[in-house]
């Protein structure tokens, strides 16, 4: 059950990391602070994650869900 579970998390992670290619994220920081008047600044920053590594994640958990479900009918 457990490496079923593993691997359809990871066939899921695989197939978003070849669907878009990356992690996008912002932060905000402050950039002054002058009294009551506060500018912040937005950076946004990205993550790439290639389409090998996307690959093989979803080779490996769709591994995982074959080799779980086999040993799911053995002890069955």
């Amino acid at each position: 059950m457990i490496m079923k579970t593993i691997g359809a998390v990871l066939l899921i992670l695989g197939l978003v990391a070849l669907v878009y290619g990356g992690i996008s994220y912002s932060n905000d920081r402050t950039v002054l602070d002058v009294g009551s008047v506060e500018i912040t600044a937005s950076e946004g920053n990205d993550v790439p994650i290639s389409a090998i590594v996307g690959g093989v994640v979803l080779i490996g958990g769709a591994a995982l869900l074959v080799v779980g479900s086999r040993r799911s009918r053995r002890t069955v």
